[in-house]
């Protein structure tokens, strides 16, 4: 997985003086990773994006979502939700959890993640979030 999020500047910061949301890209080139990632307990769907970057729970955040073995990449304007500070204990990543909207292509998002994952949804492997 690799996270490429934007540095905060003046430039991040619209109109109203609340800042825009950052913008991440998330490469998920194998299952594995998105089992890993993929954050269920939400129910309209989340990703766990490791970022050293610091973000506090409601942080606006707008992701590029690629998927294993398809080119496509997916628009997800969330919210972060789960925060996973550093030097976290059983070795978790530093990150942050971001839930997706309830909006149509999110929906459509959640249903293709768990299409691809399929049974490994019952696994009881360890993720990065629970």
């Amino acid at each position: 997985m690799m996270d490429q999020s934007t540095p905060p500047t003046d430039k991040n910061v619209g109109r109203t003086g609340a800042p825009r949301p950052s913008v991440i890209q998330l490469a998920i080139k194998e299952r594995s990773a998105l089992y890993a990632a993929y954050i269920p307990i939400f129910g309209t769907g989340g990703m766990f994006i490791p970022t050293q970057r610091d973000y506090r729970l409601g942080d606006a955040v707008y992701v590029l979502i690629s998927l294993p073995d398809d080119p496509q990449r997916y628009p997800v304007a969330g919210k972060v939700a789960w925060v996973t500070p550093p030097k976290a204990s059983q070795n978790r990543s530093q990150g942050v959890g971001v839930v997706f909207p309830d909006d149509e292509k999110s929906h459509l998002l959640k249903l293709k993640i768990e299409e691809i994952l399929g049974g490994q949804l019952a696994s009881d492997r360890s993720t990065q979030t629970i």
